[in-house]
Order: structure tokens, then C-alpha cells, then sequence
């Protein structure tokens, strides 16, 4: 079980901006390490753009380069932020919607709405320490007992879940093209996806 990412993100705008964040990409290599990043960067502010304020859905991912078997957990509240957790398919769905209502409620007492919306920064960067604690403490599921105890228990069925991130698209949208239009993935990450794509077409289902 692996958590890869956890992000607050401003949302009530197109682009979604990342106002903190932190990331375990650990487990790959070096040379690939940075195009990872980007493109969890990149499907977290897809996600947090089509998450509803009040809305929590799961999205499982396998297309590329996230070829791995992802979910990517999402709650969205009305101040204008979503909380989002990149996992692999392992990691409790229950565990992850705890943790976001965590980080979210945390966030929240202590960036004020004020904080993230003036006009004269609209993509403002916001220090947030205990994402740096979390994203190492809950790698084990079992810590988030204590969140589970003091929380009111979370249904399981508010959950929406989408198999892919294309279900969570607008009609006629394809991820190829959102990467190809995307300015936050550098050109070397562009070329990354579109080997993996050519890779993954000659080679069905590698992971299985």
C-alpha cells in the first residue's frame, strides 16, 4: 500500500492551482522521477476541477503513464479547495476520505478562504508543514485509527466512484489531448507519455 501524493488545491477556477503539496515518488527511478510528478500534477487539478463543492469520488487509473494502477481520492468543500490523494489500489478507500477530511479541516483552521483568493495572487503557494508528516505517518493505514475514533464515521456509498480519468471528462475530451494542451508538463514529460502510450499499445496489460 503506497500513498504517492497528497495536495490541497484551489478549484474554484479552471486551471485548478496546487496551493500545497507533497510528494513520495520514491519508487521510481530518477530518470522518470520528475515526469511522474508532473503528470500527478496534472490529473489531480483534472480531478479537483470536476469535484463538486461537498462531492467525494474515487477515480482508478491505469492509462499511461500512470500504468501502475492508481486511485485518485477527492473531496471538495465550499470554501473553494479540494483535498486530493493519489494512492495505489490497495490503499482503503475509507483511510484515504479520513485523512482528506483531515488535511482539509487542518488547512482550513489555519489558511483562512482570504488567504488563497486575493486578486493581486491568484496562484498563491502556501507552506503547510503537516502534509510533509502525513504523507510519511499514513503510509500505514493503521495510523489513521485515531482520525477514524474522533471523526464522525464516513459512507462508504457518498463515494462516487469512476473506473477511469476520461469518465470524469466533458464529452468529447480525451486525456491525449489534455496532455498535448497541457503548459504545466514540460516537453520532456510530453515525449515521456507518448512513448509509454506506443509502449503500452505493443505491450497490453504489462502490469497484469
Amino acid at each position: 500500500m503506497k500513498i504517492y501524493y497528497i495536495g490541497i488545491l484551489k478549484n474554484e477556477q479552471k486551471p485548478a492551482h496546487e496551493l500545497c503539496v507533497e510528494k513520495d515518488l520514491s519508487s521510481y527511478s530518477r530518470f522518470t522521477r520528475d515526469n511522474y510528478g508532473e503528470f500527478m500534477t496534472l490529473f489531480s487539478k483534472t480531478v479537483a476541477e470536476r469535484t463538486r463543492p461537498g462531492q467525494r469520488q474515487d477515480i482508478e487509473e491505469k492509462s499511461p503513464p500512470l500504468s501502475a494502477a492508481y486511485t485518485f481520492h477527492a473531496y471538495a468543500r465550499t470554501e473553494g479547495i479540494a483535498g486530493i490523494i493519489i494512492s495505489d489500489h490497495d490503499y482503503p478507500a475509507l483511510v484515504a476520505h479520513q485523512l482528506l477530511s483531515k488535511v482539509v479541516d487542518e488547512f482550513l483552521s489555519s489558511n483562512p478562504r482570504s488567504s488563497f483568493t486575493s486578486p493581486s495572487n491568484p496562484t498563491p503557494t502556501i507552506s503547510f508543514p503537516p502534509l510533509k508528516e502525513y504523507i510519511v505517518k499514513y503510509q500505514d493505514p493503521a495510523q489513521a485509527d485515531s482520525i477514524m475514533k474522533i471523526q464522525k464515521e464516513l459512507d462508504e456509498t457518498k463515494i462516487v466512484l469512476h473506473k477511469t480519468i476520461e469518465s470524469v471528462l466533458e464529452r468529447g475530451e480525451k486525456i491525449d489531448t489534455l496532455v498535448q494542451k497541457s503548459d504545466g508538463l514540460s516537453a520532456q514529460s510530453k515525449m515521456f507519455y507518448t512513448q509509454v502510450s506506443l509502449w503500452l499499445v505493443h505491450i497490453p496489460n504489462p502490469f497484469i
